[in-house]
């Protein structure tokens, strides 16, 4: 068995390209199953998949994605500071319309219904 007993995460490099290169042509149910048997999880096993894959990249490719995850980051970032600017114009919309309620009520108990003429 890979890794010799220890936790998969201190497996070697070479005992988990073999599991990627063992578990390579399974399909869904015989993955989960292997992962069973090995004590492993389906997700560690798409991770050490991803980072071969990602291993034999040439380092423009290599830099080209990670200038678009710094994109995507930055975009996700900005969009997320525009929700919250969102959210805090709404929470004060919100809050200044329960106030008039409040004041209303408060006027309507002091003074009743005005009458219209």
């Amino acid at each position: 068995m890979p890794g010799n007993g220890k936790n998969a995460e201190e497996w070697s490099s070479q005992d988990k390209f073999g599991v990627v290169l063992e578990t390579a042509k399974l399909n869904e149910a015989e993955l989960a199953e292997y992962c069973r048997s090995k004590g492993l999880f389906v997700e560690q096993v798409a991770q050490w998949r991803q980072a071969c894959q990602e291993a034999n990249m040439a380092p423009v490719e290599r830099s080209r994605q990670h200038r678009e995850q710094q994109d995507q980051g930055k975009k996700d970032r900005k969009e997320i500071k525009e929700l919250k600017q969102d959210l805090r114009r709404k929470e004060k919309a919100l809050a200044e319309t329960a106030a008039l309620i409040v004041l209303r009520k408060k006027a309507l108990a002091i003074w009743g219904e005005q009458e219209e003429d």
